[in-house]
């Protein structure tokens, strides 16, 4: 997907007050000819053919859109913060760990980025843990008959007095973590004020939103987004969401005030 497209997904998600169930409706003549001179209209019909936005064929007004849940969840990085923590844990650890020959340090290098990239946390670099199932991970890295000499997945609980807050400050960098959370934060609070005028306003909150929308993404995706029971201390993940949450519809607001026949 091309980055002004991205750009316009997440410009939808957060151009109204609820992010639960956005819409995207009822647009000024004067914000739909700047939107036609900058492709917007564009985008929002290569959206809806990927089914990433939605509009009710029974509505009279046909510049009413909605964000699908694909849509929504492609707004937001991929992923669902509050369902993240919301989820039950049932207490056991599943464990990842493979021996995988040097003389295949690619296969090696393609598995520890796919566990990556899927929010495990690494004890050691051939030894990764996660709170949640392994199902998917069974059908992707396993698929017929293994060789447990050289993979083999594990539920399991600490049996010599190991607290789950220390198996997790030893697989996660939260520190790292909530460094990014911090600089999003930062940028959180650096939001042009005052309504948008002319279009040298909508351009200054335009390119913040792009830098937002960057720094929430740094900072959410090497976040495993743990269940809250087993968050640690001082985790600022939590935080970060609520008020991003709170700035948006700020920033919505204020976008419903362009007005680029002042300029």
């Amino acid at each position: 997907m091309k980055p002004q497209t991205e750009e316009f997904l997440n410009f939808l998600l957060w151009s109204v007050e609820m992010l639960a169930r956005p819409t995207f409706r009822n647009l000024t003549d004067s914000y739909e000819s700047w939107a036609y001179r900058n492709n917007l209209l564009r985008q929002v019909a290569t959206l809806e053919t990927q089914q990433l936005v939605e509009r009710d064929p029974a509505a009279l007004d046909d510049r009413t859109y909605r964000l699908t849940w694909q849509g929504r969840l492609h707004a937001m990085g991929g992923r669902d913060p509050q369902a993240g923590w919301a989820r039950e844990w049932d207490g056991r650890w599943r464990l990842v760990l493979f021996d995988v020959p040097t003389t295949q340090n690619s296969q090696r290098a393609q598995l520890r980025r796919y566990l990556h990239d899927k929010g495990f946390g690494y004890l050691q670099n051939s030894v990764w843990i996660t709170p949640d199932s392994l199902e998917e991970e069974k059908r992707v890295l396993v698929g017929g008959k293994i060789n447990v000499e050289s993979l083999i997945l594990l539920e399991a609980r600490p049996c010599a007095g190991e607290s789950d807050a220390e198996i997790v400050a030893g697989a996660w960098d939260f520190e790292q973590i909530n460094h990014r959370y911090a600089r999003h934060l930062k940028i959180l609070g650096e939001r042009p004020g005052g309504a948008l005028g002319n279009e040298a306003a909508a351009k200054a909150l335009r390119c913040w939103a792009a830098a937002e929308r960057e720094a929430w993404l740094d900072a959410v995706t090497c976040d495993p987004l743990l269940p809250e029971r087993i968050l640690p201390p001082g985790y600022l993940g939590q935080q970060v969401w609520r008020r991003r949450i709170k700035v948006l519809r700020e920033a919505g607001r204020q976008l419903r005030t362009f007005n680029p026949s002042t300029s």
